[in-house]
């Protein structure tokens, strides 16, 4: 009496697993996002117009070379997964590698354009209180 364990895949977008999120068309993603999602693919600015033309001509020759580029509020889409990006994040081009769990996101979103800061000790003169620390 072998009990058979299936792993449940994790749901990637909208009920969908990264599996069938692979096999979802353009057509019938933009029926399950969002109205403003929808409308920023509809209306797509001129720099994102580029990027689908970078992208389809790319698909066409099966490079595997990551796409180059600034359009961060591009909208992730189905038939982008398994492709690699280097978007640039206003000071050099951050790869990202694009998943089933990214779909309906922006680009921008996985390229930080800013750093954590770390404070250290105030400055000279900051506070009131900050005389009577050490200056190192």
């Amino acid at each position: 009496m072998a009990e058979i364990i299936e792993k449940k895949e994790k749901v990637a977008f909208k009920g969908k697993t990264s599996s069938e999120a692979v096999h979802v068309t353009d057509e019938e993603f933009k029926r399950l996002v969002g109205s403003h999602i929808r409308r920023s693919i509809e209306r797509n600015a001129l720099e994102y117009r580029n990027l689908l033309e970078k992208i389809s001509k790319l698909k066409g020759k099966g490079a595997a070379k990551p796409i180059k580029t600034h359009c961060r509020e591009a909208v992730i889409l189905p038939s982008w997964i398994g492709m690699r990006f280097e978007v640039y994040n206003g000071k050099q081009f951050v790869p990202v590698d694009i998943i089933a769990n990214m779909l309906g996101h922006k680009l921008g979103e996985f390229a930080y354009s800013t750093k954590r800061v770390q404070h250290s000790a105030p400055g000279i003169k900051a506070t009131r209180g900050s005389k009577f620390l050490s200056v190192k």
